[in-house]
């Protein structure tokens, strides 16, 4: 395009306009920048306090000086940090030096006393004596022991051969060790099956002093345990329960009764099996110290075993108890007379077995505990027959003999007889 010629007073305006422009311009940057510098209103104490602070930055503190921060690894590089785990692993070398020192030790010794057994094993002669049985039966108790059984339990003959047999190898096994044979605790957790009252608990009791006269027991004491005892009622609450039941019985017999209702095949949430593990637990760990003993009807307690294998693998001596019979039970009765100084005539035995008869062919007969049952009946009969006697008829001025108040008499359980033949069977007295 031709280039436009401008006139003089043009080119005047035109450069007088570019030059108000920029100045314009020029003022409006000036004016941005004192936005961001200190203003010249600053009062004279402000002024001050910023050069006595030495801090040439007016919006406050350096802004990229280090103060520490948070970093949870800051400690690692604090001064004496790597002394000190260094410290600490030279003493956990030294412990575990000293421990394998003190592994080497004790297997050395080991080793020097199973020298020198063996050494006196091959200079004893073989004519050595031991001493016998019956010395060590008598001077360790264990012969009181059997005799108190056989004393206080009639019939189970059984069960009396049971427990001299295990007797018998705590005698041979303590014999041994006097000589220097290896000897090792044999089992001696028990289960005990049978009907209520065939005396479960009395050979328990007699096991337990056995034990103890031989040295496998410290105290040989039974504690009794069922499964309110040894169950809780809430998350938490059985092993507490059972840890306590079995510290009481340390040292003697934890006999559980009806130990089949520890397990509920039902429920497989129910807290019965925790007390069972911890028992298993017991069993095999401190066998030194505590015979397990469980006690059922023989029928659930089979039906136990197999749902709990371990329970019947750790123990060694299953003896079965069978019910007496009605000559047995007599006996029984004559025993607790006996034990109770009363007498009991021929003419009341014969009132007696009668009642035994027929009671067995009742419901809720429990064998020796029925007996024990029908006997404080008699002897309360006994009482009252001899109070209406003498003291309200006043029979021999009210005064009666030492015959009289041992005497139990065929009417005293001529009265039991009568309530379990009672025509009327909602009369029956079972008791």
């Amino acid at each position: 395009l031709p280039k436009k010629k401008l006139s003089k007073s043009t080119f005047i305006f035109h450069v007088m306009k570019f030059s108000i422009l920029s100045v314009l311009t020029f003022a409006a940057l000036i004016s941005s920048a004192n936005g961001f510098a200190p203003t010249a209103s600053l009062s004279k104490a402000t002024a001050t306090s910023l050069q006595m602070s030495g801090n040439p930055n007016p919006f406050g503190t350096k802004s990229l000086e280090f103060t520490g921060g948070s970093d949870p690894n800051n400690a690692n590089h604090k001064k004496g940090n790597l002394e000190e785990r260094l410290k600490e692993a030279d003493t956990e070398r030294r412990k575990a030096r000293e421990a394998a020192e003190a592994r080497e030790r004790a297997a050395e010794i080991a080793r020097e006393e199973r020298l020198k057994k063996i050494a006196y094993m091959n200079d004893m002669p073989d004519d050595k004596a031991a001493g016998t049985v019956d010395e060590f039966m008598f001077k360790e108790g264990v012969n009181d022991q059997l005799e108190k059984l056989d004393h206080d339990l009639v019939g189970l003959k059984a069960v009396k051969k049971r427990v001299k047999e295990i007797a018998a190898l705590l005698v041979l096994d303590k014999m041994r060790r006097k000589l220097g044979f290896e000897t090792g605790v044999p089992s001696l957790h028990m289960s005990f099956t049978g009907a209520p009252g065939t005396g479960k608990t009395t050979v328990a009791v007699r096991m337990g002093q056995i034990l103890a006269k031989m040295g496998y027991a410290r105290s040989g004491h039974v504690v009794i345990a069922t499964r309110d005892d040894l169950v809780g009622q809430y998350v938490g609450h059985t092993a507490p329960k059972t840890k306590e039941m079995i510290k009481k019985a340390f040292g003697g017999v934890l006999l559980v009764d009806e130990a089949y209702y520890l397990y509920n095949a039902a429920n497989d949430r129910d807290y019965g099996q925790e007390s069972i593990e911890i028992l298993l637990n017991v069993m095999e760990n401190n066998k030194d110290d505590l015979v397990v003993a469980v006690a059922g009807y023989k029928d659930r307690m089979d039906k136990f075993f197999s749902y709990i294998p371990g329970m019947s693998s750790r123990i060694g001596n299953h003896i079965d108890f069978p019910n007496y019979s009605s000559n047995e039970l007599v006996d029984i009765a004559s025993v607790m007379a006996r034990d109770l100084e009363y007498e009991i005539n021929e003419e009341a035995y014969g009132v007696f077995q009668q009642y035994i008869d027929e009671r067995m062919k009742l419901p809720y007969f429990s064998n020796a505990r029925t007996v024990r049952n029908a006997m404080d009946r008699a002897r309360m009969n006994s009482a009252i027959r001899t109070f209406e006697r003498f003291a309200i008829q006043g029979e021999n001025g009210g005064e009666c003999t030492i015959d009289d108040l041992k005497r139990i008499g065929p009417e005293d359980f001529q009265v039991l007889l009568d309530d379990i033949t009672s025509a009327d069977a909602d009369k029956k007295i079972f008791s």
